[in-house]
């Protein structure tokens, strides 16, 4: 997913600076020299850069010992930094130019063999040279990120609103661009437009799963025509300046629904709204999961029911926390997941409600406001 964040449209420079100083201490917690990140969704958390990774490398050194990060990068990229916070937090710039070894740039300053953690977005290209050059194999930094990404800070929170509202105005469209006659990868492009018309960088994805394609949950989009008496599933998203996305999903019928379908998407928006209202600080992701699963096994439906119930969302569509089973992490306040259980019967149709929540001190706030229940077009 990409982005391209602006100066004028970043976080203050107040606001990365906080975030370089609780990672180095991370690192300094986890008994590492440094922390590694390459271009990737840590580097625009820690930096607000939207650099992209070459096979020129460009890596963000962010000590543990408290002395201040610095950023290699290839002097012809320079230009890559311009958007982001490093000249302002008077960050050290060790430009290189082709010829020189970049990994040992990395290298200088740290012991050998020094315990350094790098980004899970850094590419096997860079870190093998970079093993190379600290003299030992590096751990994921994802450990070490993982409380900050995860607990969203108010600006975060705000441009999670942000993008909630605007995918949200984009389903408020929906009775003009989804039509029977139409084909599922027409009713895509408009949606596509609609996407970037309401604010959106672009569009990261658009599922448009008509009749027995609702039934696949990662069905795309293809030249399928829409059909009267089809449910449709609508789920989409994208990123918001500064790069923090939207995923909302609403499932439309074609006509009137049949009372089996009316049925069984009941027993669906029970399920969502019963793990919408479990949440609060110290509830655990899986006992979020199993408050809609239940409510499906009740009524015969767990096996329709195939995948997680939701995933956290930031600067990455799909980011911890998970909402699963078998993941005993308590929700703390500040984090942000969705909430999406759905419905499959192969073949035939499916069903899904998918909206993006913040967890409140005593609850949950939900970013995405549109009507839950099966909206009848056409």
């Amino acid at each position: 997913m990409s982005t391209h964040a602006g100066a004028s449209t970043r976080f203050s420079s107040s606001v990365y600076a906080d975030r370089l100083s609780r990672a180095a201490a991370a690192a300094r917690d986890a008994g590492l020299d440094a922390l590694l990140i390459t271009p990737g969704p840590d580097l625009q958390y820690l930096l607000g850069s939207n650099a992209q990774s070459f096979e020129r490398l460009t890596c963000l050194v962010i000590p543990a010992d408290g002395e201040p990060a610095s950023v290699v990068i290839p002097r012809l990229e320079l230009a890559a930094l311009k958007d982001s916070a490093a000249d302002e937090l008077g960050l050290e710039i060790r430009d290189w130019v082709d010829g020189v070894d970049p990994y040992e740039i990395v290298a200088q300053g740290l012991p050998r063999p020094a315990r350094v953690a790098v980004t899970d977005a850094m590419p096997a290209l860079h870190l093998i040279p970079v093993a190379a050059g600290v003299g030992a194999l590096p751990v994921l930094a994802t450990d070490v990120l993982r409380e900050l990404r995860m607990i969203k800070d108010t600006e975060e929170i705000e441009a999670l609103r942000r993008a909630g509202q605007a995918i949200d105005r984009v389903h408020a469209r929906m009775g003009e661009i989804l039509r029977a006659g139409r084909t599922e990868a027409d009713v895509a492009a408009d949606i596509t437009s609609a996407i970037l018309a309401e604010g959106h960088t672009e569009a990261a994805f658009v599922i448009v799963g008509s009749g027995p394609h609702g039934a696949d949950p990662h069905h795309e989009v293809s030249d399928r025509v829409i059909e009267q008496g089809d449910i449709v599933v609508i789920d989409i998203g994208g990123p918001v300046e500064p790069g923090y996305n939207s995923d909302s999903t609403r499932t439309y019928s074609m006509g009137e629904p049949s009372p089996d379908v009316a049925a069984k998407y009941a027993v669906l928006e029970e399920a969502q709204r019963a793990a919408v209202d479990l949440i609060a600080p110290g509830v655990t992701a899986e006992a979020i999961d199993a408050a809609a699963r239940s409510v499906l096994a009740a009524q015969g439906l767990a096996d329709a029911f195939v995948h997680r119930t939701g995933h956290g969302i930031g600067l990455s569509v799909h980011e911890e926390p998970y909402i699963v089973a078998g993941n005993s992490v308590p929700v703390r306040e500040g984090m942000a997941f969705s909430v999406e259980p759905g419905i499959y019967f192969r073949g035939e149709w499916g069903a899904r409600i998918e909206d993006i929540v913040v967890v409140t001190a005593d609850g949950c706030e939900p970013v995405n406001v549109r009507p839950h229940g099966l909206t009848v077009l056409g």
